[in-house]
């Protein structure tokens, strides 16, 4: 994704599947805690419908909206985590394991003792 973008101003944006099917809005933008920089968007699926977690690397923004590489069927059977509340690592992994993305982070490559995945770097709790 565009990363000069303001995160702020992906919210209320409509957001498209790989078909060109409407998914919903973006209601909520979350952060990599590490970088700052923003990594899932929760998009509300439906007037009655649910947010579902979309990553926002490789999603593009174009002509105003939010285009996703993956299909709406694939998209609503993301894992439902709820909005409002910060991802854990381990929702985080659960989510990049639905969309088939790597979730390796730099220096957890195999053989690597870096376990930092998912904390700030430097925080040992």
């Amino acid at each position: 994704m565009q990363t000069d973008i303001d995160p702020r101003s992906l919210i209320g944006r409509k957001a498209f599947d790989l078909d060109g099917a409407k998914i919903g809005t973006v209601d909520e933008v979350y952060l990599d805690d590490a970088t700052g920089r923003p990594e899932w968007a929760a998009v509300r699926t439906g007037l009655f419908g649910r947010d579902a977690f979309v990553p926002l690397e490789p999603s593009e923004v174009i002509d105003d909206t939010l285009r996703v590489p993956y299909r709406r069927a694939l998209i609503k059977d993301a894992p439902d985590f709820g909005v409002g509340r910060h991802l854990s690592p381990e929702q985080e992994l659960q989510l990049y394991h639905h969309y088939g993305l790597d979730a390796t982070a730099p220096g957890d490559e195999p053989g690597s003792d870096d376990q930092d995945f998912g904390r700030i770097a430097g925080n040992d709790d």
